[in-house]
């Protein structure tokens, strides 16, 4: 799997957000996106993971098949970020199953069961999203993105609103995760920097 950015330039009205950003991940290696607050890390995320689309520039997602349509990109990705929403009158239970069949995850209540305890929700299946504290709100969102267990994860920020045991944990998946896919992180923390095997700074 190959992850291919070509010229990316992004604009809002007359702010030059992004400025001919080019980079090549494969399978088995990531990437870390770096940069001050405002200095356009999110956006770069955004438009990698599909989300929004640059001014100028393309995204390429490539397999052993070619080129990956652009309406099929989904299927390759897991994302994380402080701007995605769960479902908050839902409970967990019924959010991760909404994703899954989403995903077309076959054995979607094993691999739930799995990671639900993984991430230390163990025994909170049913309980509403809106009654989880932010750090669990965070984990859930890892559970939610690994689902299918995507070929490319998208971290944004990724310790927020973890304590130490939640960022413990979601190194290791992390780090499992550039072992043989592909992990792009957008961070100010230098502590993530170590999950780089090449950074891309944004911003002057």
């Amino acid at each position: 799997m190959k992850l291919i950015a070509e010229q990316i330039v992004k604009r809002f009205g007359t702010h030059l957000i992004l400025r001919n950003i080019n980079f090549e991940v494969r399978s088995g290696s990531s990437l870390v996106i770096t940069g001050a607050n405002g200095s356009g890390k999110t956006t770069l995320v955004k438009i990698l993971s599909n989300l929004i689309a640059p001014t100028r520039g393309r995204v390429i997602y490539q397999n052993e098949k070619g080129s990956i349509p652009r309406d099929h990109m989904y299927r390759f990705i897991g994302l994380v970020g402080p701007y995605l929403q769960l479902y908050q009158e839902l409970t967990a239970q019924e959010n991760l199953v909404f994703f899954a069949r989403m995903r077309e995850v076959s054995d979607y209540k094993n691999r739930i069961a799995f990671l639900m305890e993984r991430l230390g929700l163990k025994g909170r299946e049913k309980d509403p999203v809106k009654a989880y504290s932010s750090g669990m709100q965070q984990r859930l969102k890892y559970v939610c993105a690994l689902l299918h267990e995507p070929e490319i994860l998208f971290i944004d920020e990724p310790r927020s609103n973890l304590d130490q045991q939640g960022v413990d944990t979601v190194y290791e998946i992390l780090s499992e995760q550039k072992k043989d896919k592909i992990l792009v992180v957008a961070t100010n923390d230098s502590e993530d920097l170590r999950l780089a095997d090449q950074i891309i700074k944004v911003g002057n």
